[in-house]
């Protein structure tokens, strides 16, 4: 199995940590460029 590492995107200079709420793939499913992979939150803003 291989491993990635995928870097959340910049949501604020205030915002350093967040929460994933929803996953949108299973282990094994193959991802695209550019498609979404989880819906993360924080007290500020959900992405």
């Amino acid at each position: 199995m291989s491993k990635y590492e995928f870097r959340m995107p910049k949501l604020g200079e205030s915002i350093t940590e967040a929460a994933i709420i929803t996953w949108f793939k299973n282990v094994g499913d193959e991802v695209e460029k550019d498609e979404m992979l989880l819906e993360v939150a924080n007290d500020k803003v959900d992405s």
